[in-house]
């Protein structure tokens, strides 16, 4: 089983994407990048922190409380919605970057994207 951090946008979650009901949905049919693996366990979520971006100084700090309640994860996984907001303009992050830096500074592995587009 994999344990995973899943980052998301923070303006598409709860406005357009409510809930992360689809990813959530693609995790329990092992559909999308969740497919790659046997079993997915999320033991975190949380966005990007806002335009333009903050996921490694989130993640650091996500790394803080995961630690004090002892908790580990292997992947990060960058959620479609900030694929898509990417792709529409609407976000200036480079995700390769982000996937390099994230790797690099955090020390894990990273998958860009989470769920298929028909779900």
């Amino acid at each position: 089983m994999v344990k995973a951090v899943v980052v998301c946008c923070e303006k598409i979650r709860d406005r357009i994407c409510i809930g992360c009901a689809r990813c959530f949905k693609a995790l329990s049919l092992k559909a999308g990048k969740f497919g790659e693996f046997d079993n997915v366990e999320i033991v975190a979520w949380t966005s990007c922190g806002g335009c333009p971006g903050l996921v490694v100084p989130k993640l650091n700090n996500l790394n803080l409380v995961l630690k004090q309640i002892g908790v580990e994860y292997d992947v990060v996984f960058i959620a479609s919605c900030i694929v898509k907001a990417v792709k529409t303009g609407y976000c200036n992050i480079d995700l390769e970057k982000l996937a390099k830096d994230v790797e690099e500074e955090i020390g894990k592995r990273v998958i860009v994207g989470t769920k298929p587009p028909e779900i």
